[in-house]
């Protein structure tokens, strides 16, 4: 039993962290929040990790009363979330920052909104993610619930010391390559949006299936 509940740990830990990647995700947010002051990409890290586990949490206890309650398809949720990320990744590409994070202001309001679109979702809470757990807690019980929700937690505070260390890789890598990496991250962005749209639209018309 112990065995098994070990096993299913470290695949549930796998999947999070192949969909997640804390690692990848700072070119990200130094491309969303790099032209701020400390305090605020400390508050953007932690507004957007806890949202992130809020949402994730919600489906993985709520998931299926939600998708049945307003009628929402994993399709649907795929194809919107592509589109999202998509509209950033090419807004990265352009050295210009997406209208949706832009800010002209360094109040807690365009924090917020940094937080949580697009850095809490789709980037963190996505729609892989939210899949990714809800396959997970689809034949498992109140244990197994309860390691998903753990192993999230702790990928949460994995990205959250990841992104409040990106200042200290701006330091090391400079401007000049940071800026070289965001339009990488920018064009993997729009792959990564482009592939979910594509996923999206297979799953509608069950091609490939």
């Amino acid at each position: 039993m112990i065995e098994n509940l070990l096993t299913f740990s470290l695949t549930v830990f796998t999947g999070f962290f192949a969909i997640m990647n804390p690692i990848a995700n700072i070119p990200v947010f130094l491309g969303l929040v790099g032209d701020k002051s400390e305090k605020s990409k400390k508050r953007i890290a932690k507004k957007s990790t806890i949202t992130a586990f809020i949402i994730v949490v919600t489906f993985v206890v709520f998931g299926k009363l939600i998708f049945e309650l307003f009628g929402i398809t994993i399709p649907a949720f795929k194809i919107t979330g592509g589109i999202l990320l998509f509209y950033v990744g090419f807004e990265m590409l352009q050295s210009r920052k997406s209208k949706i994070h832009n800010q002209k202001d360094e109040d807690e309001d365009d924090d917020d909104g940094v937080a949580i679109s697009p850095l809490a979702i789709p980037i963190l809470a996505g729609p892989g993610t939210i899949v990714t757990a809800m396959n997970f807690v689809t034949d498992g019980g109140f244990i197994h619930i309860g390691i998903i929700i753990a192993v999230f937690g702790l990928m949460i505070i994995l990205s959250y010391i990841a992104f409040t260390l990106s200042n200290v890789i701006v330091e090391k890598l400079g401007n000049n390559l940071i800026t070289v990496v965001g339009k990488i991250m920018g064009l993997i962005l729009a792959i990564m949006g482009t592939d979910m749209i594509i996923e999206g639209i297979k799953l509608a018309f069950g091609i490939g299936y």
